[in-house]
């Protein structure tokens, strides 16, 4: 069974901003970022039980970009919340503080 992914409206901030940089630095490089995010909430709605790293948030890495997607996974409904797709060059302690 599938889960539902669920994204937090911050996220689809995190998302604006990386896609923009990465258009930025090189035409198209935005959209492969876009898919590569697409193609992970993929996989975490077929088997989101990847590492617990803090808490009850779970991470997982993105291949070919340098960013974290944090999320979280409620069994009862089958959901998967994703809270956060951070840079993993930047100190994400700020913003995440702001975002719990």
């Amino acid at each position: 069974m599938l889960y539902r992914i669920e994204i937090h409206s911050a996220v689809i901030q995190d998302l604006e901003k990386a896609i923009h940089y990465y258009e930025e630095q090189q035409p198209g490089l935005g959209k492969r970022f876009l898919k590569a995010i697409d193609k992970h909430f993929l996989i975490l709605s077929k088997n989101p039980f990847f590492q617990t790293r803090y808490d009850d948030v779970r991470c997982l890495p993105v291949k070919k970009f340098p960013f974290m997607i944090h999320f979280t996974i409620e069994e009862g409904n089958k959901t998967v919340k994703i809270l956060a797709v951070f840079n993993t060059l930047l100190d994400p302690k700020e913003t995440w503080v702001k975002r719990k």
